[in-house]
Parts: structure tokens; C-alpha cells; sequence
């Protein structure tokens, strides 16, 4: 698995959620599949008039989430931002070739006189597999994405007695001084933390 697999996983999905965050705060959510995929980036339509407009070019930080048939999860984190004006007329005419349902939303030229392109260049993917046993799951990057360690680990505190072990839903943990987290297949249900008797398993 890597950055471009996941892209092109989000692409056979089709319609994305897309998440942003309103003046006030307030999380927002919308389906978004106007959507043209390259190996190293996402392109994407909407209407200048639009709140999702308004919060993007405010803001710019989006996460965009599909889940496959496979009970595949894959979170894309980034910052959006308007495509280069030279270039928007084309992006538009390339996404509503690629997606021809647009022209009964947009039809003949109103597309471009409402019609907006963003592009995501730099950005993490989270993929997330409950489909197989141990679950799997990992991140990735795209363009200049920083990806931040997530979930849980042992420190030196440990004392091996087996409790996290025991209480651990997909056995990712393993013997040791100290035990150690197989981050590849942490749920981050919480449940090693919950039963330590000293406190060794901490939250990053």
C-alpha cells in the first residue's frame, strides 16, 4: 500500500465526504464527487458561491473520507487551495468531461461563471483496513504532507505483567521490557491504557 494506491482507492469510490470547518467553528460535511485524480494530487469542483467555497478559501484545511467494500477507510488531510487562474477553464471542461452528470447541474456555460477548482498537493492519508485479521493500518504522504505519530505506546515504566497483552482486542501488543505496540495493527481503542497497573501505556 502506498500514497497513490490510496488515491486511486478514493478515485473507484467516487463520491468523497469532505470536511471543513464553518466561521463559527462549526463542523461541516458535504458529499463531493466532482473530482479529477492525478498521481500526485486530487482537483476538484465546486460553486464560488457556495459555504464550502466561502470555507476553503478562509481556511483552506480539509479532510476528505472514503470507505470501500472492502471495509477499507482512507482519510485524506490537507490544505485546498484555488488551482492557478490560467488553468481553471481547463480543470473545469477536464472535470465535467470525466463526470458528465455536472452538465445537468451546471449546463452550457454557467459552469464557468459559477464554477470554482481547488487542488490538494501536499497532504497525509491515513489508510485503516478492518477487513483483515489483524486489522491493518497506516500513513502516508502526498507532495510535502507532515504526518504526526498517533495512538499509544509502552514507556519504560512497564512492569511485563501481561494485563494490555490479555486486553487487547487484535493481540498487537508483544512481550518484551517493555512491551511494545505493533502500530500496524493498533486499533486505538484505548483498552491497554485502561488496564495498566502503572501507567506505562501513554497517548501520543
Amino acid at each position: 500500500m502506498d500514497s497513490q494506491t490510496c488515491l486511486k482507492k478514493l478515485e473507484y469510490v467516487g463520491v468523497l465526504a469532505f470536511a471543513t470547518v464553518d466561521k463559527n467553528g462549526a463542523p461541516q460535511i458535504r458529499n463531493i464527487s466532482a473530482i479529477h485524480y492525478e498521481p500526485d494530487r486530487m482537483i476538484f469542483f465546486t460553486a464560488k458561491g457556495k459555504d464550502f467555497c466561502e470555507e476553503l478559501l478562509t481556511d483552506g484545511r480539509v479532510q476528505a473520507l472514503g470507505y470501500t467494500k472492502y471495509k477499507e477507510m482512507i482519510r485524506l488531510s490537507a490544505r485546498a487551495v484555488p488551482v492557478a487562474e490560467d488553468e481553471q477553464e481547463f480543470r473545469i471542461d477536464q472535470i465535467f468531461a470525466e463526470q458528465p452528470y455536472l452538465k445537468n447541474v451546471y449546463p452550457d456555460e454557467t459552469r464557468r461563471l459559477a464554477g470554482i477548482v481547488f487542488e490538494i498537493r501536499d497532504a497525509v492519508i491515513e489508510y485503516f483496513n478492518l477487513g483483515v485479521n489483524p486489522i491493518f493500518r497506516e500513513t502516508y504522504t502526498v507532495g510535502k504532507g507532515i504526518s504526526e505519530q498517533r495512538g499509544y505506546y509502552i514507556d519504560e515504566g512497564c512492569i511485563s505483567c501481561g494485563k494490555c497483552l490479555k486486553n487487547c482486542p487484535q493481540k498487537c501488543i508483544e512481550r518484551g521490557t517493555p512491551y511494545t505496540i505493533n502500530q500496524n495493527h493498533c486499533l486505538h481503542c484505548g483498552n491497554c491504557r485502561a488496564v495498566c497497573p502503572v501507567g506505562a501505556v501513554k497517548k501520543r
